[in-house]
C-alpha cells in the first residue's frame, strides 16, 4: 500500500486489530442468518509525511450507506459543543445575514440548526440519506453528495462559495484526502475560513485510544501531517485550538493559501501553531519509536476487559453495556466478546434499537431494558462521553450497580 497523501510506500506498522466488520454496519434480525463481511483492520504509518492511515479494503460507499446509523444529535454534550462553536465563530468572523456558512458532513443538522437560528444563510453537504433526511426535517438545505473538488467547483460556479466551511470529525473519514482538502480551497471565498475538528493522534496514543481505529477512519491525524496535506492542496493553517472532545481533539483554522493579508492570519495564531508542532516533535512524532508501543497497549486493554467479564460471570454478577458506538464495536470485536459475556447494549438512538452490533451480534435495546434487568455492572462503551453517560445513568446506583469503563484502563467507577 502507498500513502494516501504523498504516495510513498508504507512499511511501519502502528496497530493490527486482526479483522472486523464495518463498525456502523448494524445487523437486522434477518441479517443474523446471512454471512457477514469482515475486512482486515491494520493501521500503518507513512515515514515520509507522518500520516497514519488504515490499510485500504473498503470504499466509502460500502461504509457510508443510505441507512447510516450515526446521528450526532443523540449526544447532549455534542449539541452543546456545536452551539458554543457557532456562537464563538460568529463573533470571531463577524458572520451575519450577508454571509454563507457550509458544513461538510453535516449529519443530522446538529450544528447547522444553530447557524440557522442565528439568521445566517447556510447549507449542508452530507452523503448519507438517513442523516440528511433528519436535517431536512429541521428545515435545512442539504446536498446529498460526497465532497471533493468536483462538487466544490460546481457550487463555486453557482455562486455558492462560503465565508465559513465547518468540517467536524470528517477529515479522518475520507479515502482521497487530497481531493477532499483541495475542495475547500475551491469553495471558500478569497478571505473565507475553514475549520476542521478531528481527534488528535497524540492524545490517541497517550490515552491508549486504540478503539477509535475502524475502517471509516481512513486517517489518524497530527497537526504535523495536516499542515503538510493542507499546504499541498492550497490551504494554510492559521490557528489551532486543543479541545477535550473525543478524548482530545484539534480545531484547525485554515485559509486559502492565495489569500493575501488574511484577517485570521495573526501572530498569535501562528505562535499557537508553532507551539503545537513543537509539542508533537518533542513527543517523538517525527520518529518511528513513537508508533512502536501502541500495539502492546491495545493487547493489555483486551486482556483486562476479558478478565473483568469472565470474573463477573464467575462471581455471578450480571453485566450490560451502554452506547452502541463504533469505538465499542472495535473494542468488542478485537477482544472477541460475544453475548455470552455481554448479553445486551443500551442505546438512545431508535434507529439502532432492535438491531445487533456488527461482529459480536450483541442485541441493541432501549434504556427501559436496563431499568428492568438492573445489571450489577454497566460497561460504558463511548468513554469519550463518560461524564454525560454517568450522569444519565446515575440511577444504576439505586440497586447497587456500578458503571465501568475499559479505556484507557479498566476502571469501576465509584
Amino acid at each position: 500500500m502507498k500513502c494516501r497523501h504523498c504516495g510513498q510506500p508504507l512499511h511501519l506498522p502502528f496497530l493490527d486489530l486482526g479483522s472486523a466488520p464495518p463498525s456502523n454496519a448494524y445487523l437486522s434480525e434477518a441479517a443474523l442468518r446471512a454471512p457477514e463481511v469482515w475486512f482486515p483492520l491494520r493501521v500503518l504509518v507513512c515515514t515520509h509525511c507522518w500520516l497514519v492511515q488504515t490499510e485500504d479494503h473498503a470504499g466509502r460507499e460500502a461504509l457510508f450507506t443510505h441507512d447510516y446509523a450515526y446521528f450526532s444529535s443523540f449526544s447532549t454534550s455534542w449539541l452543546a459543543h456545536a452551539k458554543a462553536y457557532v456562537q464563538a465563530v460568529q463573533q470571531r468572523l463577524g458572520l451575519g445575514a450577508g454571509s454563507c456558512v457550509v458544513e461538510v458532513a453535516s449529519n443530522d443538522g446538529y450544528l447547522l440548526q444553530y447557524v440557522q437560528q442565528a439568521g445566517i444563510p447556510c447549507y449542508g453537504i452530507e452523503p448519507t440519506a438517513s442523516t440528511a433526511k433528519a436535517a431536512r426535517a429541521l428545515g435545512l438545505e442539504v446536498i446529498e453528495r460526497f465532497f471533493g473538488v468536483a462538487l466544490a467547483d460546481e457550487l463555486a460556479r453557482a455562486g455558492r462559495q462560503a465565508d465559513l466551511i465547518a468540517a467536524n470529525n470528517v477529515l479522518a473519514h475520507v479515502p482521497d484526502i487530497n481531493d477532499f482538502v483541495a475542495g475547500f480551497n475551491r469553495l471558500l471565498k478569497p478571505h473565507g475560513v475553514a475549520t476542521f475538528e478531528f481527534p488528535h493522534l497524540l492524545r490517541m496514543v497517550q490515552g491508549c485510544q486504540f478503539d477509535t481505529a475502524y475502517h471509516e477512519h481512513y486517517s489518524y491525524l497530527s497537526l504535523t501531517a495536516v499542515q503538510r496535506i493542507f499546504a499541498a492542496n492550497g490551504l494554510v493553517v492559521v490557528d489551532v485550538q486543543e479541545l477535550p472532545t473525543h478524548g482530545g481533539s484539534l480545531r484547525v483554522f485554515a485559509a486559502r493559501a492565495d489569500a493575501t493579508a488574511h484577517p485570521q492570519a495573526t501572530p498569535e495564531g501562528a505562535a499557537r501553531v508553532a507551539q503545537l508542532l513543537a509539542t508533537e516533535a518533542a513527543a517523538g512524532m517525527l520518529g518511528e519509536g513513537f508508533y512502536s508501543n501502541f500495539q502492546p497497549q491495545a493487547l493489555l486493554i483486551k486482556r483486562e476487559l476479558l478478565s473483568f467479564l469472565l470474573q463477573c460471570q464467575a462471581d455471578g454478577l450480571t453485566v450490560g453495556a451502554y452506547g452502541a458506538a463504533a469505538k465499542g464495536n472495535t473494542l468488542l470485536n478485537f477482544a472477541g466478546v460475544r453475548p455470552d459475556l455481554l448479553p445486551y447494549v443500551v442505546d438512545k438512538n431508535p434507529a439502532k434499537q432492535g438491531q445487533y452490533l456488527p461482529g459480536s451480534r450483541i442485541p441493541i435495546v432501549d434504556e427501559a431494558h436496563l431499568r428492568e434487568h438492573r445489571p450489577d455492572r454497566v460497561l460504558i462503551l463511548p468513554w469519550n462521553l463518560r461524564d454525560e453517560v454517568a450522569a444519565q445513568l446515575d440511577y444504576v446506583r439505586e440497586w447497587g450497580g456500578k458503571l465501568v469503563v475499559a479505556i484507557p484502563r479498566l476502571e469501576v467507577l465509584e
